[in-house]
């Protein structure tokens, strides 16, 4: 058990490492605004939650953000996009999981992907109208958004970002899933911290 909890650790600490690579190769997709950047730094993290339990994936989302604060800053001062970053990574992760644990299959892994891209974009549309982009403009010291300007946002960019991100890392996840199902099934049965 020791043995399996230090093996666990130190699987984390890679996937933390990889995760927060990826995180560095970000890139924006046309007609959405700038600060709106897909990467797939959620994949080694759904992959820690599959063979360890979703407290690894929570680790993992965890220590990409820490260490990409620390390392490259945030331009606001505080850790706004970070904490954004890490619960989108949660809701997206957390619901796969769970959904892909009550069907181990091919299709339970695709219903849990495309659980998780839901309620990624539903959850990102309401904190960021509630939390994240009033807490942009405080600390970036701009004008407060409008009720109306804040929903024209989250409609026309930040609901399809959401929905299109979690699209293309679902895609990528699948393409990896299928070359790993079998090594992952034979770890998962004693991997789970």
């Amino acid at each position: 058990m020791k043995a399996m909890n230090v093996r666990a650790f130190v699987s984390i600490g890679v996937f933390s490492a990889i995760s927060y690579v990826l995180m560095l190769l970000n890139f924006p997709l046309p007609a959405f605004p700038n600060f709106l950047l897909v990467d797939f730094s959620d994949v080694p993290a759904l992959v820690a939650a599959l063979l360890y339990g979703p407290l690894a994936g929570a680790l993992v989302e965890l220590l990409k953000n820490v260490l990409n604060y620390f390392l490259v800053g945030s331009a606001t001062g505080v850790p706004v996009g970070h904490i954004a970053n890490f619960v989108a990574g949660m809701t997206f992760i957390l619901p796969t999981y769970y959904l892909y644990r009550k069907m181990t299959s091919k299709k339970g892994m695709m219903a849990g992907l495309v659980g998780g891209t839901i309620v990624m974009a539903v959850a990102m549309s309401v904190l960021n109208y509630y939390i994240f982009l009033p807490a942009y403009t405080i600390f970036l010291g701009m004008p407060a958004m409008s009720a109306p300007e804040a929903k024209a946002l989250i409609v026309s960019a930040i609901l399809p970002f959401n929905a299109i991100k979690g699209a293309i890392i679902t895609l990528v996840f699948m393409l990896l899933f299928l070359r790993l199902r079998p090594w992952l099934q034979k770890q998962t049965t004693t991997n789970h911290v």
